[in-house]
């Protein structure tokens, strides 16, 4: 399966924009640094009028605003000579021109990797670009979120990326799933024999799955209009998450079990109530360009999730994700049912301080806690909340931690699916969300800088949102106070 010994030419829609220059472009330099990118040409492709010499610079300007390190001519040097560049308006045949030259310095054919960092609606005119250039043969594609609007769009996309492309040929991207963190889940689930005993409705009261944001939507509001918090975010995204946390354990660790198995979970999952959802907006967002004065489109969504099936009956899984809220986090809380406490005296503290906590972070250092009650030190028995921690950069191999998109786009020259979404897994999600899109809940206003509109503690009531959380991570030690 491992393709990395070929040379690659890889091919960057939408090369000049905000994505390409913020992550893709300073991950390429990274992993060609960390030895993972040899033999290897880089085609840029975009709207931009611009020659090659003016694509290095820019990509150079990229890196240095948001890579890592100086970037000094020395270090630059051999990475600029990777690089070249075609404008879109050059039309199919200029990019497959340019492609075959990549080649051709490479010493002869090539794996191609075309990574379609283009707005959704443009995605099926690179596909048809890539058909008349002639580029699909031993080519792959990463495609961006979101894949389609409902069951109806996914599908017709499907249908026609299909028509070009094979499956095993469409890399469909999902960053969440490439971090450190999001992978730790299935090799502490799966690798430990004191959690996987645990890990079902009887030991867990419920989950949290939680990714607030503190930036707006300025210079997206006209993207936003027409997709929303659910599709940007939780179909995308923490849907996926959902199904690391919810999964079976699968046969192996490879593609197609992993892929059988997140499936299994999506078609679990009962179709979305619109009575189980907060939507909401903050208050400012009317009014931008290109958005409408009486517009419904929620930049915020709280709902509650439930998976049907023997491992997960009865317990609920509570998503929220929106923009503008009072701390950007990326966290996955598990609450564990609390025992029988009537043994312990009144004023022990015990079951005050609420139900013990496993916590993922899924922010780029991957982190986790785990929270528990103790007995404080001295006479009597009084009860504290106590948390053991552990984050990656405490590791001897944190210095090989790749952020997600590295690794995403290593695993796609591999040829490794694990962490990509399959077409089956798409269309089941859009298939369960219908009824909120067909019959959305109201929108509600919030204040940019809080936690959403206050109908989020009527939905996970009589639980309580762990976010925010009463500590900070600490930064060094094992055991702190809660």
């Amino acid at each position: 399966m491992d393709d990395m010994a070929q040379p690659h030419v890889i091919v960057l829609f939408g090369a000049t924009g905000d994505l390409a220059r913020r992550k893709l472009l300073p991950g390429l330099l990274r992993l060609f640094e960390a030895g993972l990118l040899e033999d290897s040409m880089i085609v840029g492709t975009s709207l931009e009028e611009i020659d090659s010499e003016g694509f290095v610079k820019l990509a150079r300007d990229a890196c240095e605003e948001f890579g890592k390190g100086v970037v000094s001519d020395q270090r630059w040097a051999p990475f600029a000579a990777m690089l070249s560049y075609v404008p879109t308006s050059q039309g199919a045949h200029a990019l497959a021109d340019l492609v075959k030259d990549a080649e051709k310095r490479l010493g002869g054919p090539a794996q191609r990797l075309h990574y379609l960092s283009v707005p959704p609606k443009a995605a099926l005119d690179v596909i048809h670009e890539l058909d008349e250039a002639g580029l699909v043969e031993r080519a792959r594609i990463i495609m961006e979120k979101p894949f389609g609007t409902d069951l109806a769009s996914a599908k017709v996309l499907n249908a026609a990326v299909h028509q070009v492309f094979g499956e095993d040929q469409i890399f469909r991207i999902d960053h969440f799933l490439g971090k450190e963190a999001a992978q730790n889940i299935l090799a502490f689930r799966f690798a430990n024999g004191l959690f996987e005993p645990i890990w079902n409705r009887n030991f867990i009261d419920h989950v949290q799955i939680d990714v607030p944001e503190t930036l707006g939507l300025e210079g997206r509001t006209a993207f936003y209009e027409s997709t929303g918090a659910y599709r940007d975010m939780v179909v995308t995204h923490l849907m996926q998450v959902l199904a690391f946390m919810a999964m079976e354990p699968p046969t192996s660790l490879a593609p197609g079990p992993i892929s059988d198995e997140k499936n299994k979970v999506f078609r679990s999952i009962r179709p979305i109530d619109p009575a189980n959802v907060v939507r909401g907006q903050y208050t400012g967002y009317r009014g931008k360009n290109e958005v409408a004065d009486d517009s419904d489109t929620e930049t915020f969504i709280a709902l509650k999730v439930i998976i049907d099936n023997w491992r997960w009956a009865g317990v609920p899984f509570f998503l929220r994700t929106g923009k503008k809220m009072a701390e950007g986090a990326r966290i996955i809380s598990i609450a564990f049912k609390e025992p029988p406490l009537t043994m312990f005296p009144a004023g022990s503290n015990a079951g005050t301080q609420g139900p013990d906590h496993l916590t993922f972070d899924l922010a780029d250092q991957s982190k986790m806690s785990l929270s528990f009650y103790g007995k404080r030190p001295g006479p009597g028995m009084k009860l504290e909340k106590l948390s053991m921690q552990f984050s990656t950069t405490e590791t001897s191999s944190a210095v090989g931690v790749l952020e997600a998109y590295e690794r995403l786009i290593h695993d796609a020259m591999r040829g490794d699916h694990t962490l990509f979404t399959t077409a089956e897994g798409i269309e089941t999600l859009w298939e369960i969300s219908q009824p909120l899109l067909d019959n959305p809940s109201p929108v509600r206003l919030y204040a940019p800088g809080s936690w959403g509109p206050n109908a989020i503690h009527q939905l996970i009531a009589p639980h309580a949102w762990r976010l925010p959380f009463e500590r900070s991570w600490r930064e060094t030690g094992t055991l702190q106070k809660e």
